[in-house]
């Protein structure tokens, strides 16, 4: 699906060298096959000597030769890169949003400039565990995108993870829960090795349990597919240190805590996307059109 396409990633960054790393690792493409822009030549050199992908700093160049766009530049400056190479995209190539808060058709905005043209776009939020291959990407797809560019869009990021499709409204609550959520957790294991620490432990030992525990309890619930509230069951026995503990997570409020984080974080990008979409450009555009 991958092999016969030219990728190319508007970006250099660590999402799009995790990107570029399980793809190559995969099998997916070949180096031959990518080729990358960035601002700085320096981070160029490196994934060129590093993963022997085709480097430049002419995103002109970039979008003539790929079939595939992966859009993975700082939200601030997408529509400014866009806009410099909007001429040279059209309905054959498939354009792919790793920019957080930016929506479609912010995206289909700055492309279509009055042009009676179809674009293909999708919007994806990844989280930062696809910089171990170990990444959750939601994807979202504009209404001009086939079946067969959003299986490509899954493609690419079955490569540094899982995927699930959504409806871009949900994208926002995705940012929330998956895209902010390793941070919660990086909190509790941070806090965890902490206890250990308190209660006698070495810092070495104390890190080693939790992030033992935290990574075995995933792949637990992932494998065996029984709710969590199961699993939680299955380490409690009545009088047991488990349900001491649990109580005194319940009285911290810790599942309440949880929830109002995802939902903050969901409101917080939510305001993010409309102020994104409301913003006005200063001036013409590069081209002269207002």
């Amino acid at each position: 699906m991958l092999r016969s396409k030219k990728l190319g990633f508007i970006g250099g960054g660590n999402m799009a060298e995790a990107m570029i790393k399980g793809l190559i690792s995969a099998s997916f493409v070949e180096p031959k096959s990518i080729i990358v822009s960035d601002v700085v030549s320096t981070r160029l050199d490196f994934l060129h000597s590093e993963y022997k992908v085709k480097a430049t700093t002419d995103n002109r160049e970039l979008v003539e030769k790929s079939d595939i766009l992966i859009l993975a530049v700082k939200p601030q400056v997408v529509k400014e890169v866009i806009k410099n190479v909007r001429d040279l995209i059209d309905a054959k190539k498939l354009l792919v949003s790793v920019a957080a808060g930016v929506p479609i058709a912010i995206i289909l905005g700055v492309l279509k400039t009055g042009q009676d043209r179809k674009y293909n776009v999708v919007r994806t939020m990844p989280n930062t565990p696809a910089l171990v291959q170990e990444g959750v990407t939601a994807i979202a797809a504009g209404e001009n995108v086939s079946k067969i560019d959003i299986q490509i869009a899954h493609r690419l990021f079955e490569a540094v993870g899982k995927t699930v499709d959504v409806d871009e409204v949900h994208l926002d609550a995705v940012t929330g829960l998956s895209g902010s959520g390793p941070a919660y957790i990086f909190m509790i294991i941070e806090a965890l090795s902490d206890a250990g620490v308190k209660m006698g432990l070495s810092r070495d030992v104390a890190n080693t349990l939790t992030i033992q525990t935290v990574f075995g309890s995933a792949k637990l619930a992932w494998e065996s597919k029984k709710h969590p509230g199961e699993l939680k069951d299955m380490v409690t026995s009545p009088g047991g240190t488990t349900i001491s503990g649990l109580h005194t997570l319940e009285e911290g409020g810790l599942r309440t805590t949880m929830m109002n984080a995802v939902e903050a974080a969901t409101e917080r990008s939510r305001e993010l996307g409309r102020n994104a979409e409301s913003q006005e450009d200063n001036g013409p555009d590069d081209d002269g059109k207002e």
